[in-house]
């Protein structure tokens, strides 16, 4: 049995202060984790969730991957952006161009998101995260197709992306150049596997597509620490 896509994790020094925020902007519920972190849950009980983990993050440039929020209308942005505002979030500028239709934000702790036009097709159908959108390499989205079983869905002039069978919010890499990795990256997926899969083969299996074992990799029985083979930290967690 392959990992299932179990949560975005978000490393902070103020994780009360981000779950409360995404909660307000995504309208999903706010719920405590099991290790001392705070969880937000998708309003269906499907997918992935949101965990805030409590620890140092310093910022250092752009993250690696940030939120494409989509919006059903002109009002419906316009009123994310407001709600945004009023929980802790401002505008920033990332380079956008005056007329392009998306607006860009940063959370209370400073990662960066993006409230999508209305009438994106690329997004069309996804749920309120449309993308996690990343800076990355055409090989490091064939290894994440591979990783979840997800398909690509997209893959042109080195760009990927790929969409779990379910649907829902997909997964996208924009190609080169990739920006120098500079620390740890603030945002990191987490699989996780059923107590009664074989921890040890899966771990074998992401090794063999190309992932590699952190520095921490031995830290924490029935939890891997790898990297992709963009250098991008993620974790495969056993549960039981």
């Amino acid at each position: 049995m392959t990992s299932q896509l179990f949560a975005i994790c978000f490393n902070t020094s103020v994780p009360s202060d981000l779950a409360r925020f995404w909660s307000g902007v995504l309208g999903w519920e706010l719920s405590a984790g099991a290790d001392d972190d705070l969880a937000v849950l998708p309003p269906d009980g499907a997918g992935y969730r949101l965990r805030f983990l409590p620890g140092p993050a310093p910022k250092a440039g752009q993250n690696r991957a940030h939120f494409d929020l989509t919006s059903a209308s002109p009002q419906d942005q316009r009123a994310t952006v407001a709600r945004a505002l009023r929980l802790g979030g401002k505008h920033i500028d990332v380079g956008q161009l005056p007329e392009e239709g998306h607006v860009v934000l940063a959370d209370p702790d400073g990662n960066e998101f993006c409230v999508i036009e209305a009438g994106n097709n690329f997004l069309a159908g996804t749920g309120a995260v449309g993308a996690l959108a990343c800076d990355g390499t055409q090989e490091v989205g064939y290894f994440w197709s591979a990783a979840l079983c997800w398909p690509l869905v997209w893959d042109q002039d080195q760009e990927t992306a790929i969409q779990s069978p379910a649907g829902g919010t997909k997964i996208t890499w924009g190609g080169p150049p990739v920006a120098p990795k500079s620390g740890a990256n603030r945002l990191h997926l987490e699989l996780a596997l059923p107590a009664d899969a074989d921890f040890e083969a899966e771990t074998a299996r992401l090794l063999s597509l190309g992932a590699t074992r952190s520095a921490a990799g031995e830290k924490a029985r029935g939890r891997a620490f790898l990297l992709d083979p963009d250098g991008n930290e993620f974790t495969v967690t056993h549960l039981g």
